[in-house]
């Protein structure tokens, strides 16, 4: 449950967030719609970060290994928080 919650903030604040970036946050929707090829995983981790500060180390983490897309397959918040994503290109 509270890894639900934790993509579901993770979501929320991708649609708020006012920060440009290269790698846009996609749904499952989105990689099916437009074809997007899957090139790996990356992963987040800390203590204690805002669901955007957390969208933003998953951008730039994608950024870096040239992806033009990310989604977002596990989150979650124990004290520390985690979160993995798919990268597409």
């Amino acid at each position: 449950m509270k890894s639900k919650i934790a993509i579901a903030a993770l979501s929320l604040a991708a649609v708020v967030s006012f920060g440009a970036s290269a790698a846009n946050l996609v749904t499952s929707e989105d990689v099916a719609k437009n074809n997007l090829q899957s090139v790996g995983t990356i992963t987040v981790s800390g203590i204690d970060a805002a669901p955007i500060d957390i969208r933003q180390q998953l951008s730039e983490k994608a950024d870096q290994q040239g992806a033009s897309a990310y989604r977002i397959i596990e989150a979650y918040t124990n004290g520390n928080y985690h979160a993995t994503a798919e990268l597409f290109k």
